[in-house]
């Protein structure tokens, strides 16, 4: 008897659900850019290139750079962007991945063929750092269609080439803008006009862009050696903290994407981090409109297989020339733009 009388309920009950679960829609999925910017340092192939400063890179140099250190190298690499696509936040490989001190496009390309699941396509330009190290370029052609790309060069050789790359995503154009600028190896003095002119030449690449396309979407990636206060990026390049004035500046001024960050830094120098990896961003990217980077677009991905043991540093490759077996002595930045249609 109770089983019959509760029949009708549950019949009742069940008509209900399967209705409601028909009748809602599924969630739309948000779309996005999602740029990866990394100092991997030195990962240089394990042959003598006699046109480049890369005989400690062997394996009777004096860094003792084996087939085996470089194989670790580029499975801690591919870990890294594992990593991402793995996180909750991502949940895909970077759309765009960008690296500094890259040897050539053979180790780059090699690096990136290991990852599962996609094939990234690399544009790359040679420099003419006596070291032969560069800036590397790859994208998932799943995701981007490239437009063009050019490299431009500036006036003294321990600056990489600049790279200018075009894409479309989802039909929304932008740019990505690439640099690894002069170190402050010596003296950070003696170096500032080296970070200058880089400097100068972006801002003259960012002028041209904005003339034609003043809400273009740009988006400036790169080791600059400098922090946000310094000359090069505070008053040549135009970094700001604040995206009121960015907006208001009519082109003038980049919003530097650390602003309001309360991790650490890329970078561990003098027993501090420091923030010398930037992303900048002009105002097309703040105008939800295109490409469009929210609050809480960026981060400097990390955790703590990164660091080293006390957590005070980054777990480097090398420290002091010594081997260590680690990762990078930078930490990679990471920017999610949404598709705005």
């Amino acid at each position: 008897m109770m089983r019959e009388k509760l029949t009708p309920f549950f019949t009742l009950f069940f008509t209900f659900l399967v209705v409601s679960v028909s009748m809602a829609k599924p969630a739309k999925a948000e779309e996005s850019v999602l740029f990866l910017w990394w100092n991997v340092e030195n990962l240089f192939d394990t042959s003598d290139d006699p046109l480049h400063e890369d005989e400690d890179f062997t394996p009777a140099g004096k860094l003792q750079w084996t087939d085996k250190r470089l194989q670790l190298k580029q499975m801690r690499i591919r870990h890294i962007i594992s990593a991402v696509k793995s996180h909750p936040d991502y949940g895909k490989y970077p759309d765009v991945v960008a690296f500094a001190e890259v040897e050539n496009e053979r180790v780059f390309a090699a690096t990136l063929s290991g990852l599962k699941g996609i094939s990234y396509k690399p544009i790359y330009y040679e420099s003419l750092d006596p070291r032969g190290i560069d800036v590397a370029l790859a994208y998932n052609p799943q995701t981007l269609r490239p437009v063009a790309s050019k490299a431009y060069t500036v006036n003294n050789k321990r600056t990489r080439k600049i790279i200018v790359a075009q894409f479309s995503a989802s039909g929304k154009p932008f740019h990505v803008i690439l640099n690894h600028w002069s170190s402050r190896s010596f003296d950070q003095q003696l170096t500032q006009i080296k970070r200058i002119e880089a400097a100068t030449v972006v801002r003259h690449i960012l002028d041209s862009l904005l003339v034609s396309n003043p809400k273009a979407d740009v988006v400036v990636m790169g080791d600059f050696n400098d922090e946000a206060h310094n000359t090069s990026l505070k008053e040549t390049l135009g970094s700001s903290f604040d995206a009121a004035k960015v907006k208001s500046a009519k082109g003038r001024l980049l919003y530097n994407c650390w602003s309001g960050y309360e991790g650490i830094g890329s970078y561990f120098h003098n027993k501090k981090w420091q923030q010398i990896d930037h992303i900048l961003l002009t105002p097309g990217m703040l105008d939800k409109s295109g490409l469009y980077a929210p609050k809480n677009a960026f981060r400097c991905f990390t955790f703590s297989k990164l660091l080293n043991e006390n957590g005070k540093g980054t777990y480097a490759t090398y420290e002091k020339r010594k081997y260590k077996g680690g990762y990078s002595d930078h930490l990679p930045l990471l920017l999610k733009a949404r598709i705005v249609k």
